[in-house]
């Protein structure tokens, strides 16, 4: 598909469906994630041939570590082996890694991985990718108040941009578009504050079977819309 017009400058992405697409073949869970990661490896390149600037994929929300231990320990694993796979090439291809969530809770090595990535990244000037890691916005925005009232910030101080300075994603864009797979219509807890005014995009494809194509197809289906903001009409361009 060819794309012309506006790109958005932000993507955020719901990547579900990698247990039911397993399940729906009678192979183990895992295998879903495995082939999940593969979509997620697939997605990146193709933001970045397009022009995103910013990429953020919800990997693993708060709520997850309620799954089975065994289940959260090999996911742990899974996503310690592609990142180290995956490490000197998103270097290489200039891109600045950041995360959001209370990444604390992973495990030391996936921390310790983390923390190089985004040290090692931090000079590139290309694509920003962000992984949602034990991440949940009402968390976030929890997180933040408790910081505003530890600082000690007067009321009249306590303005939307100070919050927002304050949130995992100071100094991102909002997100112009947010994506979610596998045919679920909610937002699952995920930037809550930032989505205000995204558009959404909704698919039945499960994320294993999200391919490029259907990723431009997202980013055409937005270019058709137009933004408005709670103000007067803007046509998106052709």
């Amino acid at each position: 598909m060819h794309l012309s017009g506006r790109i958005p400058e932000h993507v955020a992405i719901i990547m579900d469906g990698n247990g039911r697409w397993a399940e729906m073949r009678g192979l183990p869970r895992i295998e879903g994630h495995k082939r999940g990661a593969e979509r997620a490896r697939e997605v990146i390149s193709a933001a970045m041939e397009v022009g995103v600037n910013t990429l953020t994929l919800y990997a693993f929300s708060l709520e997850n570590w309620q799954r089975p231990d065994d289940e959260v320990s090999t996911l742990m694993k899974l996503l310690e082996f592609y990142l180290t796979k995956e490490f000197n090439e998103l270097i290489r291809k200039g891109i600045v890694f950041r995360t959001i969530g209370e990444v604390w809770r992973l495990p030391v090595s996936v921390q310790a991985l983390l923390k190089n990535m985004q040290e090692k990244s931090s000079r590139n000037k290309g694509m920003t990718l962000v992984l949602a890691l034990s991440y949940s916005g009402r968390n976030e925005i929890i997180r933040t108040v408790r910081k505003i009232i530890s600082l000690g910030v007067k009321e009249e101080d306590v303005t939307e941009e100070y919050f927002g300075s304050l949130l995992d994603t100071a100094g991102m864009p909002a997100p112009d578009l947010i994506v979610r797979s596998s045919g679920e219509k909610r937002i699952s807890n995920f930037l809550l504050w930032q989505a205000a005014y995204s558009e959404f995009y909704f698919t039945e494809t499960l994320w294993p079977d999200f391919t490029k194509e259907e990723f431009f197809l997202a980013l055409h289906n937005y270019q058709m819309r137009e933004r408005r903001f709670g103000t007067v009409q803007t046509r998106a361009e052709s």
